[in-house]
């Protein structure tokens, strides 16, 4: 007889959690921004595969890209344009973005390229982006890496 009260105040614990569940937590995150690859084109300009990492828990659409490039300390120019890519939750995307770069860093690169080595770059600048359902924020990224000749394409940097 005891054990209808103990059961039936689980049930109602229970009843009581779930009406005040609203669902997943709703988290927007700074994202991320690297370069992934960087093509020399027959002109001497930059195709640059900039990597986004969204890791909001919903999804975020990416627009505007105003990013300055360093190689190797050298100024290289700002990359800019429109990412025009939504990115899901914790996922990554790539944006493929043009660059005329300056002389000395074509010069760095084009070093790097012939001697199979690795050449440091730094992105400073911000990110546009809006996550579903809500407002448009600007995000400040910084980020240094390095980049590697990729062996058997010519002019390509990873």
């Amino acid at each position: 007889m005891k054990r209808l009260p103990v059961a039936a105040f689980l049930a109602l614990s229970c009843l009581v959690l779930a009406a005040c569940s609203t669902g997943p937590a709703r988290r927007v995150s700074e994202p991320a921004a690297s370069i992934q690859q960087l093509t020399v084109q027959a002109d001497g300009n930059w195709s640059v595969a900039l990597r986004i990492d969204n890791f909001s828990s919903v999804p975020m659409r990416f627009d505007a890209v105003e990013l300055a490039i360093t190689v190797n300390g050298v100024a290289a120019g700002t990359l800019r344009g429109n990412a025009g890519i939504t990115i899901g939750p914790e996922s990554g995307d790539v944006a493929t973005l043009a660059l005329s770069p300056g002389a000395a860093a074509k010069v760095h690169v084009a070093d790097a390229l012939v001697s199979r080595r690795s050449v440091g770059y730094a992105l400073a600048g911000h990110v546009d982006a809006t996550p579903r359902d809500g407002r448009q924020r600007s995000y400040e990224i910084e980020r240094e890496s390095a980049m590697t000749p990729v062996p058997g394409l010519p002019g390509v940097l990873r």
